[in-house]
């Protein structure tokens, strides 16, 4: 090679490591770019996903949940999930032909579902997702000064409790509340009313809970399912473990509870919205506070299944959720929503506009389900909380809201989480003066009862805040 080619083919070889270097910068602006303007919404999903496979692993859970269709029978759901090598982990009485199924060669739940997907029994096949709590931030009550609030209950701590009777106490504003001292005049709630507490259990030995902790009647045999055989139910339903014990080991459903139904004028700790309540709890959380869509939907099929037996139960709190849409969890909602059951759900924490980055199970649209945003205690909605004009449709205090923990313990905690058992809480209050109210009644009654509020227009449906004198008919 001369010199001359030999400079030429240099200059060639130059040139082309420059635009390959252009071109790879190029690339990386791109990807930073579009790294740049990833929605929140997808962001969250990604992280999710991630994360969702060993937890559902740890958890010992099946991949997925499949609904067949109408007509197909047992024995033919049997014939195909064993021809797949897999088995019916349960079927979900609640929603005919909805079981989750298990595979039992290990395949990953992508692969399971493109078993079932295809398959012309099938109606629909999906994952079996992971769901976590989001508590924020907490804080005990060391050194909180505690003395009866004239013209209340003699609960101790009830002056700590704001969002029932606001005096403006630590900053807050003077009457942002419920009204419940109003409310609590012309009832205190009722031991025949039972509300649901979907979440991580229930310490249903607290003292501030205890009288007010639904117990399984005598007349009522133990619970019994055809996968999951007799479980002892006396305390209420655990889809967790061998024993299937309620108990909370979170802390977080305790304090749903709390707020729900603790026990009034009794000289201890706090008082709930409704003074007399039947409380059941309802676990499928961890003590690390993880939950599958299928232990969800297992709780919820064992409501309606103690509804059809003859427990009054009436509304179920749900103050979790995530970004993952579930048909079958959706199914199971609605078929709650008709044996009359209202189901009270978080719309959030992510401080969005749950109408462009929806959140679940609140964000479901079904005529049973509410979607609660949390308000702090100056009546401003909480920094934390989503909110919607379409989708999220009444507010509830829910910022540093004290109540109910575990070991007989009371701590102070903020979400939308908070805010949702304030809005069943007033629902079970409202049920215990006009017990047959039909479930669209009784979310329109709630619905109709708020306090107009310039904060909350556009942000929510009603653009209220929740008031329970006005909804059991105290004041108008």
């Amino acid at each position: 090679m001369n010199r001359q080619n030999f400079l030429g083919h240099l200059a060639l070889a130059l040139m082309l490591v420059v635009v390959a270097v252009f071109v790879g910068q190029l690339r990386r602006w791109d990807s930073k770019k579009q790294e740049s303007v990833v929605p929140r919404a997808t962001i969250a999903t990604i992280e999710y996903k991630e994360r969702k496979t060993d937890e559902l692993a740890e958890l010992g859970e099946p991949e997925v949940l499949v609904r067949f269709k109408a007509g197909v029978t047992d024995e033919r759901i049997a014939e195909i999930t064993s021809g797949l090598t897999d088995r019916v982990e349960d079927k979900i009485e609640a929603a005919e032909g909805l079981v989750s199924v298990d595979s039992l060669d290990n395949e990953q739940a992508e692969e399971v579902l493109e078993d079932y997907r295809g398959l012309p029994e099938v109606e629909y096949a999906e994952a079996n997702e992971v769901i976590q709590l989001s508590p924020l931030a907490s804080e005990g009550i060391e050194g909180r000064t505690v003395s009866a609030l004239p013209g209340g209950p003699n609960d101790p701590l009830l002056a700590e409790q704001w969002s029932l009777v606001n005096t403006g106490q630590r900053d807050g504003k003077d009457k942002a509340d419920i009204s419940a001292l109003e409310a609590w005049a012309k009832t205190h709630g009722n031991g025949k009313v039972v509300v649901a507490v979907l979440d991580s259990g229930v310490d249903y030995t607290h003292r501030d809970l205890l009288g007010n902790m639904w117990v399984r009647p005598a007349n009522l045999d133990p619970y019994f399912d055809r996968q999951l055989g007799t479980v002892d139910d006396e305390h209420g339903f655990s889809a967790l473990g061998e024993l299937r014990d309620p108990m909370d080991d979170n802390g977080h459903g305790t304090h749903c509870a709390g707020i729900i139904g603790a026990v009034g004028d009794n000289s201890e700790g706090i008082a709930g919205v409704n003074w007399k309540v039947e409380i059941m709890p309802l676990k499928f959380m961890s003590a690390g506070g993880f939950g599958t869509t299928k232990d969800a939907i297992e709780a919820i099929n064992y409501v309606i299944e103690r509804k059809k037996a003859g427990v009054n139960v009436r509304v179920i709190n749900a103050s979790w959720g995530s970004r993952q849409k579930s048909r079958a969890l959706s199914d199971v909602i609605r078929k709650a929503g008709e044996e009359g059951i209202l189901f009270v759900a978080a719309a959030g924490n992510n401080s969005e506009n749950a109408d462009r980055f929806p959140h679940y199970p609140s964000g479901y649209d079904l005529p049973n389900v509410l979607s609660i945003a949390a308000l702090n205690r100056r009546d401003e909605l909480a920094s934390f909380s989503n909110y919607g004009p379409k989708s999220v449709h009444l507010a509830a205090p829910g910022a540093e809201i004290l109540s109910t923990w575990l070991k007989g313990d009371y701590e102070e905690h903020s979400g939308t989480s908070m805010a949702s058992p304030v809005v069943a809480g007033v629902a079970a209050l409202v049920l215990s003066v006009e017990p047959n109210l039909s479930v669209a009644e009784l979310r329109q009654r709630l619905m109709n009862s708020v306090d107009k509020m310039d904060s909350l227009q556009g942000k929510t449906v009603s653009g209220g805040r929740i008031n329970a004198a006005r909804a059991v008919g105290a004041t108008h």
